[in-house]
């Protein structure tokens, strides 16, 4: 299980990350991080009075980030959508490009990237002390000569 100091140094972090993506200045805006989400806001009411809107299409696989790029659009007030017959990986948004591009997507990313490791160290410690304690990948082996002597391909066709 994970710890309330893990949790709190991890909210701490993707607070920081929203303050970064929401223009903080000062150390003093960086503190007031509660109100970057409202700020950034601001940001793309007046990035799309400038720039029309386009409908953006983004693909992530992994679910988990997958979740999180879908919250962080409604956090915004942005509503992603997906077309009959998209795969469930794909999704639209509707917004101004500059917007995706400068704030939403390199956002999204530290904080995926922010989660990923914090779900890796989960992973790792209670596989670690429940399962075995190397957690590491598996070894890679030079592979072994064909029996028949031909290419590995040859002998599957």
């Amino acid at each position: 299980m994970t710890s309330p100091l893990d949790e709190t140094l991890l909210q701490e972090k993707l607070r920081k990350i929203e303050a970064l993506f929401a223009g903080a200045a000062t150390a003093g805006e960086k503190a007031a991080a509660g109100a970057a989400a409202e700020r950034i806001k601001a940001r793309l009411r007046e990035t799309g009075r400038r720039e029309q809107a386009e409908e953006l299409k983004v693909s992530i696989s992994d679910p988990w980030s997958r979740r999180l790029f879908v919250a962080l659009c409604r956090r915004y007030d942005l509503r992603p959508y997906r077309y009959p017959r998209m795969h469930r990986q794909s999704l639209i948004v509707k917004m101004p490009r500059s917007f995706f591009d400068d704030v939403l997507w390199p956002e999204f990313k530290q904080i995926n990237e922010a989660l990923t490791e914090h779900l890796a160290s989960i992973t790792d410690r209670i596989i670690k002390d429940s399962v075995f304690s190397d957690v590491g990948e598996a070894e890679e082996k030079a592979e072994p000569r064909a029996l028949t002597g031909l290419p590995v391909k040859a002998r599957l066709a």
